[in-house]
């Protein structure tokens, strides 16, 4: 199994977005996990609503810490946030998708970041379907 580590600062609300639309929509052999640095008490609640009116529950999910173990067992890492925010050190593989934080949005807006990383995440899916982890990397 292939897992694909979703990383943001608080893991609160795009790094788990971004795992729950992996994991809904994973192709075959891959899974997806998120961690944050300086991990939250809990999902945001405009995120729970958000992935809600997708069909899809993270209401039980909780942030995580991003450990050196997590990071190894990942095949390749995405940073939802800004690199500098969430230095990943020990994954193979990594993109940086620099993804504006929604937690203090108004809801509409936060909808836009949502549907932001549901079209990253269906484009990384789609990539890792048709190619090697290699070139959809870029290394």
């Amino acid at each position: 199994m292939r897992i694909v580590l979703f990383i943001c600062v608080e893991n609160s609300f795009r790094s788990q977005i971004a795992e729950a639309y992996f994991n809904v929509y994973a192709p075959e052999g891959w899974r997806a996990v998120s961690a944050g640095l300086t991990p939250a008490e809990s999902v945001h609640p405009n995120a729970v609503k958000l992935m809600l009116e997708e069909g899809i529950d993270i209401s039980r999910k909780k942030p995580q810490l991003m450990t050196r173990e997590l990071q190894e067992n990942a095949y390749m890492a995405v940073i939802v946030c800004s690199g500098s925010l969430c230095p990943v050190v020990y994954s193979k593989y990594i993109e940086e998708w620099n993804i504006p934080d929604p937690a203090g949005m108004p809801l509409e807006e936060a909808r836009e970041v949502r549907n932001l990383i549901k079209g990253r995440v269906l484009n990384l899916i789609e990539r890792l379907r048709e190619k090697d982890v290699q070139t959809v990397c870029g290394v």
